[in-house]
């Protein structure tokens, strides 16, 4: 089979607004991003996936949308963006960003006429009702935070949909309106230069979960029309979804290799935290066993941190606990009652020797390997050489080279 370019690639997740300050006031930007390419090139670096860098109210790091199509004012402008596009690109690195589809703000103009007017064309574009069903606690993705999928709003005198954050009204994908907009805002940042996107909470965006008369089918068959939107635009772009999910439905994100190119392997993730807990191999290669096969065309995205928390919950409740006596024993370090909030050098107390050792097992599974930012700073940092198709060399050399930092935000808060 023909190579593909996200198969041969690494990729290196950052937060535009805390990797590097551009213009001294304290946010990092593109213009701080672009300064900083040659570094990145220098660590091996092929592929970056931003976080998100749209306008925001910022209540959950980016991720509550108001404008599909522009930059945070903080962070730069489109401009600023075409620039740091291009200079990636010539020194042969590629850009994903994330696509935040599941929900928008509630400042966003839809949300705003949605709520005001009953009539409006966005009134459909989210999920109102005026009796909403009883709530499955299970289903809510904060329950720490949150304890019901619905929230009133007085102006609209009805319930909406969220399943994250009260102030992140769901996005009615059922409605074919919402999709050809998904799709609009795919097309817009394609002439932009960007290879791809990360589909955040995909798979919340299908499970038609408080949807009247949503069909899981239809629902799921909207990976296949982003898929061909992809194909049609851009060749070669790429869908990389974030899925949290049991191994049996997997297959759903994959499909026949006419859906998502990539798929977060959450559940090899748990199981190797757990044999770094138990200084074991055998949990991870129950893992690589319990995964199941995907098409060739396919790709597993491997990780060890990235922003979210470290979610433990595809384990049992006794294995979780030790993983959280080995990384995590103190309450403020977990968050939700399922995963860890700290970054991996705590986890392993500075240990130089311990992230290398992780980070190089993690470069030889099959997949493509995906480096958080900063975790290559004041420890090592992982040239990466390849035979064929395969990560299964790093070749680990210390550096005092360090980007300037600005503040560090995450998702999820770090202890």
């Amino acid at each position: 089979m023909k190579s593909v370019w996200y198969k041969d690639t690494i990729i290196y997740s950052l937060d535009v607004e805390t990797f590097m300050d551009g213009n001294g006031d304290g946010i990092g930007d593109f213009i701080g991003l672009t300064h900083q390419l040659n570094y990145l090139a220098g660590l091996g670096v092929t592929c970056l996936w931003l976080l998100p860098f749209y306008p925001s109210p910022n209540r959950d790091n980016g991720y509550d949308v108001t404008d599909y199509y522009n930059i945070d004012p903080r962070l730069g402008t489109l401009g600023d963006f075409v620039e740091f596009m291009h200079l990636a690109r010539e020194r042969g690195i590629r850009v994903l960003i994330d696509l935040v589809i599941n929900h928008t703000s509630d400042q966003h103009p839809w949300f705003q006429q949605s709520r005001a007017n009953p009539n409006s064309r966005y009134r459909d574009y989210y999920v109102w009702s005026k009796n909403p069903p009883e709530d499955d606690p299970s289903l809510i993705a904060f329950p720490t935070v949150e304890d019901s999928l619905w929230d009133y709003d007085e102006q609209a005198d009805a319930y909406y949909l969220h399943h994250f954050y009260k102030h992140q009204p769901d996005l009615n994908i059922t409605n074919q309106a919402v999709r050809e907009e998904i799709c609009k805002i795919m097309g817009f940042w394609l002439e932009l230069g960007v290879s791809g996107f990360r589909i955040d909470a995909a798979s919340f965006l299908i499970n038609g979960i408080g949807v009247p008369e949503a069909d899981q089918e239809n629902l799921q068959n909207f990976f296949d029309e982003m898929r061909g939107f992809l194909s049609s635009r851009q060749g070669d772009a790429v869908l990389l979804a974030e899925a949290n999910v049991p191994a049996e439905e997997i297959p759903t994100y994959f499909g026949q290799g006419n859906r998502i190119h990539l798929l977060f392997n959450f559940l090899l993730n748990q199981y190797m935290f757990l044999a770094l807990a138990r200084q074991a191999a055998e949990p991870l290669c129950y893992g690589l066993k319990t995964l199941p096969e995907i098409p060739a065309q396919c790709q597993w995205l491997n990780f060890v941190r990235h922003h979210d928390e470290l979610t433990l919950d595809r384990l049992s409740n006794s294995e979780m606990q030790e993983i959280f006596d080995a990384f995590a024993p103190e309450e403020n370090m977990q968050i939700f009652g399922r995963g860890i909030r700290r970054r991996l050098p705590p986890m392993f107390k500075g240990n130089r020797r311990r992230i290398e050792l992780t980070y190089s097992l993690m470069f030889s599974l099959p997949g493509t390997p995906l480096l958080r930012y900063g975790d290559e700073i004041g420890t090592a940092i992982l040239i990466l050489t390849k035979s064929c198709s395969s990560f299964s060399n790093a070749a680990i050399v210390l550096t005092s080279e360090k980007p300037k930092r600005a503040r560090t935000v995450e998702r999820t808060g770090v202890v």
